[in-house]
């Protein structure tokens, strides 16, 4: 194989890894926020793909266009579900809490089951088979929207942590529990309000990944244990390194399935993960404590 061919899989897998980016990216900001290991994070992302595939066959909405639409249903459901469910669970033990989203993730699962059933489903847009060629480069087009829009997305949320008073906010909720409280912040309304974002963040990259993938109920555990490699590789708690992360494991996975097989994708994922814990456990792109 020449070199155009590996420099065209690395350009695809660095644009699907920015999609996982962005989805590794709701759970490190959940994480970050309220404490809270989300082990139902890729069954959210599979409500937001639901979501995509039936508005693309009802109406012929473009999964690109109601990007913004489905993240706010997400970001109100996962809202919902925090202040509604999950804050109760916030003085459990931990295994009650890992207890709780994992049944959460089953009961997400079973019902898209049973609404959609086990077959998978597409979205063929109006460029689902173009491309564009730049220089020795061929890019899928629709991979090609979808990365550019999952960094819009994690650049808007990265503006909104850094500039605005909210943000500020649930920053200093995530540095400091007790200063939050002492000086007067609603802690409950801003974790579910952080909680929120990161479900909104799946909300977008389920809509960006029904132009990559086919959808099925069952991609959910999948995806979430993708989020936690992602995550633990970048650093669990750290944004950019999710972001970073992502991109890392889609061009793994892209050169091990051009290399090697593709069902070895996943093999060489779970490798780098095993290496970053024996090797620098804090993340590859966090900051090493002091």
């Amino acid at each position: 194989m020449t070199f155009d061919v590996y420099l065209n899989v690395a350009v695809a897998g660095i644009l699907t890894g920015l999609v996982y980016g962005l989805m590794a990216l709701g759970l490190s900001v959940i994480f970050g926020v309220v404490r809270v290991i989300n082990f139902a994070h890729g069954e959210m992302m599979s409500i937001a793909m639901f979501l995509a595939v039936v508005l693309f066959s009802a109406f012929h909405l473009d999964p690109l266009i109601m990007l913004l639409p489905i993240a706010a249903v997400m970001f109100v459901f996962g809202y919902v579900l925090q202040a509604g469910l999950i804050n109760p669970f916030m003085t459990r033990p931990e295994h009650s809490q890992f207890l709780l989203l994992v049944a959460v993730g089953i009961i997400i699962v079973n019902v898209l089951l049973i609404v959609f059933g086990p077959d998978a489903r597409t979205v063929q847009t109006s460029y689902a088979y173009d491309s564009f060629q730049l220089g020795p480069v061929l890019v899928d087009a629709s991979k090609a929207y979808a990365g550019v829009a999952a960094i819009v997305f994690a650049a808007g949320l990265f503006a909104f942590f850094r500039f605005s008073l909210v943000g500020k906010a649930i920053r200093a909720c995530a540095d400091n529990y007790t200063g939050a409280l002492v000086v007067g912040l609603n802690v409950n309304r801003l974790y579910a309000l952080s909680f929120a974002l990161g479900t909104a963040c799946v909300g977008a990259a389920g809509s960006m990944m029904t132009l990559i993938v086919d959808v099925t109920p069952n991609l959910g555990p999948t995806y979430t244990l993708l989020a936690f490699v992602i995550v633990i590789t970048g650093g669990l708690g750290s944004m950019a390194g999710a972001l970073l992360g992502g991109v890392l494991i889609g061009l793994t996975e892209a050169l091990a399935g051009l290399l090697f097989t593709p069902s070895a994708k996943s093999m060489f994922a779970f490798a780098i993960l095993v290496l970053v814990l024996l090797f620098r456990p804090q993340g590859l792109f966090s900051k090493r404590a002091t």
